[in-house]
Formats: C-alpha cells, sequence, structure tokens
C-alpha cells in the first residue's frame, strides 16, 4: 500500500505518536527524529503541543540583540529573531548613526482595532447605514457586555459596491489596550451579528477583525548627520534611492522588505503575529492606490538627513504567546516596554534604523560587501566546517571574491589535507 496523507485523528495523537508516523512516511533516520526531538529548546515540546495543532517539535530561530538604540531620550535594548544574517548588525549600525542627534523620536494613536461585520443581501444598503447608525449605543452595549477591560469605543458604517451586490460594513473600533486583540474583537463582531441582521433585514457573513490597523499607528523619525552617513553625497543617494521606491512599486517593495527585516525580527521576538503585522504594514503601503514606501527621506537645510516612518502596528504585551512562549516573556523583559503603544512605537523605530542602514549600504558600498562576510560563515558551516577551519575559509573566500558552495567544499578538503600531513 502507497503512502497516504489522509490520517485520521492525526491531532489526537501525542507528539511523539505523530512523530513515529512522520518518520516512516518521509524515511526519516534516526538522527534526523533526533533533531526534531531536540528542537523545541527552552519551548518544551508539551508547551508546543498546546499552542498549535499536530506539534511534532519546533523550528528554532536565531535570536540577536540590537545595540546603541536611543529612543526618546532612553537607551534600549531591541531582541530580534531572524535567520537572516546582518540584519541585526545593520539595525545596530542605522542606531549608532541615528544617536549623534539624539537617536528616534516617536509617537502613536491609542491601540484601536477595527471589527467588521458583512452584511448582504440589502435592498436598501443606505438605509440599512442609517439605521445601523441610529442604534450605535445598542450595539456598542452589546459588544462590550462581558469585557471589562477591552471595550468597543465608536463604530462606523460603510456601503461598498462588490461584483455580487452591495455590501454594507459595520466597523467596530474597539480598544485593545495592551492586547493584540484580535480574539476579542472578533468575538465582539460575533455578537453584535444576529442585532445588525435585525436591523437591516439583511445575512451577516464575515464578522472578522481588520489586519489594515489604521486606527492603531506608529511613528518614528530621525536626523542623522551627513558625516554618520559618509558626507552629503551620500545623503543625496539615499534621497535619490527613496524617491526611486515612492515612484515605483517594484523598488518600494525591496524598499519595505527592508524595514520589515526589523520590524517583523521584533515582532517574532516578542510573540506578535508576525503575519498580520505584516499584512497590515503592506496594505497600508498600498492605500494610495499605488504601493509606496513606507518610509521617507529628505535633506535638511545644513545637508543633514531626515527620515521618518509611520505604519500600522497592532502588538501587545499581553496575551497569546507573549505570554505562553518563554523566550518571548525574556524578551520583552529584555526590551522592558510598559505598554503595548511603547513596543509599536520601539519597533517603528527599530525599522527605521534598518531602513537607514540598508540605504546607506546601497548609496555608500552596495549591499552584498555588507552581506558577504556573514554570507560566507553560514555557506561555510554548511559544508561542515567547524572551528578555526571556519575563518580561515572565509577569509581566503572573500579575498578571493568567490562565495560558492563549491568553492567552500575545495577549500575544506584542502586544509583538512593538510591537517592529515
Amino acid at each position: 500500500m502507497g503512502k497516504t496523507s489522509r490520517i485520521s485523528g492525526f491531532y489526537k495523537l501525542s507528539p511523539s505518536e505523530r512523530l513515529q508516523i512522520v518518520e516512516k512516511f518521509a524515511d526519516l533516520s534516526h538522527e534526523e527524529v533526533e533533531v526534531l526531538l531536540q528542537s523545541t529548546g527552552s519551548l518544551t515540546l508539551e508547551l508546543a503541543d498546546r499552542m498549535i495543532e499536530n506539534v511534532v517539535g519546533a523550528f528554532p530561530v536565531p535570536l540577536g540583540i540590537a545595540v546603541n538604540f536611543l529612543i526618546n531620550e532612553r537607551d534600549y535594548l531591541i531582541p530580534m529573531a531572524i535567520e537572516e544574517p546582518s540584519v541585526v548588525a545593520a539595525a545596530s549600525n542605522g542606531a549608532k548613526m541615528a544617536r549623534e542627534k539624539g537617536g528616534f523620536f516617536t509617537s502613536s494613536t491609542e491601540s484601536i482595532m477595527i471589527g467588521q461585520v458583512q452584511v448582504v443581501g440589502v435592498s436598501r444598503p443606505d438605509e440599512a447605514k442609517m439605521a445601523i447608525l441610529a442604534a450605535k449605543e445598542e450595539i456598542l452595549s452589546k459588544a462590550n457586555e462581558g469585557h471589562r477591560t477591552i471595550n468597543a469605543k465608536d463604530l462606523d458604517v460603510k456601503v461598498i459596491q462588490a461584483r455580487s451586490g452591495p455590501i454594507v460594513v459595520t466597523e467596530l473600533h474597539v480598544d485593545c489596550k495592551d492586547a493584540m486583540g484580535a480574539n476579542v474583537v472578533d468575538s465582539m463582531a460575533e455578537a453584535v451579528a444576529p442585532l445588525i441582521e435585525r436591523l437591516t433585514g439583511g445575512r451577516v457573513y464575515l464578522r472578522i477583525v481588520s489586519n489594515l490597523a489604521t486606527k492603531r499607528l506608529a511613528k518614528a523619525w530621525t536626523t542623522v548627520p551627513k558625516n554618520a552617513v559618509g558626507g552629503e553625497e551620500v545623503v543625496d543617494s539615499i534621497i535619490e534611492a527613496c524617491a526611486f521606491a515612492a515612484a515605483d512599486p517594484y523598488r518600494a517593495a525591496t524598499h519595505n522588505k527592508g524595514i520589515m527585516n526589523g520590524i517583523t525580527a521584533v515582532i517574532l521576538a516578542t510573540g506578535n503575529d508576525v503575519r498580520a503585522v505584516e499584512a497590515g504594514a503592506h496594505a497600508y503601503a498600498a492605500l494610495s492606490g499605488q504601493y509606496r514606501p513606507l518610509s521617507t527621506w529628505e535633506k535638511t537645510e545644513n545637508g543633514d538627513l531626515h527620515g521618518e516612518i509611520e505604519l500600522p502596528l497592532a502588538v501587545g504585551i499581553i496575551g497569546g504567546a507573549t505570554k505562553a512562549h518563554p523566550v518571548a516573556r525574556v524578551a520583552l523583559k529584555i526590551l522592558g516596554v510598559r505598554s503595548a503603544r511603547e513596543l509599536a512605537e520601539v519597533t517603528a523605530a527599530v525599522g527605521l534604523a534598518q531602513n537607514l542602514a540598508a540605504l546607506r549600504a546601497l548609496a555608500h558600498e552596495g549591499i552584498q560587501r555588507g552581506h558577504m562576510k556573514l554570507h560566507a560563515r553560514n555557506l561555510v558551516m554548511s559544508v561542515g566546517a567547524t572551528g578555526e577551519l571556519v575563518d580561515r575559509i572565509v577569509q581566503k573566500m572573500i579575498e578571493e571574491r568567490n562565495i560558492k558552495m563549491n568553492r567552500a567544499k575545495e577549500l575544506l578538503e584542502e586544509l583538512k589535507g593538510k591537517e592529515k600531513l
């Protein structure tokens, strides 16, 4: 009988029982099974099994600390969880450049999330909209039943035209305070759905949070001395790079990817929802109808570089993985933030620092030079080099400007051969 992924009751099994099935299906060696068994570290297999479904192990990601951050006149060490080399170093470098004129300054709006209730089959959508608005207090009261700290503070209603006909969308504005709040917002949207159906005579379909959190924005800005980035010519190059991103979505995508290198690493390290933040950031970048950069850079009157960033950051410091994951708890302690808004502001500053470092590298020396050594080190270790051999092979490959796996293997064999002589 052939292999099949149709496994009834897989979720009911213990992690070890699931792993036995996977071992047989994928023909894993004993060593490969041990890799999965030993992958969880401080998370533990039991805790991982309570966090998500069908657990067989964990996927550890390096946790680094970005240094040099001065934000609102306070020093921070920034935990960053990421597998890509040079990101933590770049964030630290960007923060060092920004520090010369006081570091980063930030602001944020309240922690308001939007919950959407979709109504279809309404013959007079504008009348339905008015009926919902007239019952605003009743709807908010219903949404807030059973919720002591997180509250729906307001609502809005819009009518949009879809392929299937008009849709009346009620949007609850929920103050989530120090939580990310998605689960509570979903619950509130579901609670008010029957009332909205009665008010409109339509049928409710979706009742869910929006990840385009335009009422939960974080902003960061900094002024960097021209000498810190390499002179006024480099300042001009950075501004030209930013203009390129503003005019071309293909460049803007890579520009924003660099920003999200820093932001996503902080989000992951603190146990927050990476996918929600990524979705919100990229949607926000496209709100104008064209995908644009999340940051802007300008030259000041004396030739220095001034940068700003603004984006939605739906993050929390209570609930979910921020408390369940032991590493996330430690990361939040290292970061020392006291509210979700402070976390969002710090994260925005990290994104701006990352962007500064990337643009400076592109304008001044090219991005590959900065990546070269770290990429070479990862490559050399992947072919089996250990100890001092890693440094020797990396140095040789950089001198040759030949960062390739085949060359790494050749050099490893050569050096091992010489050691045997």
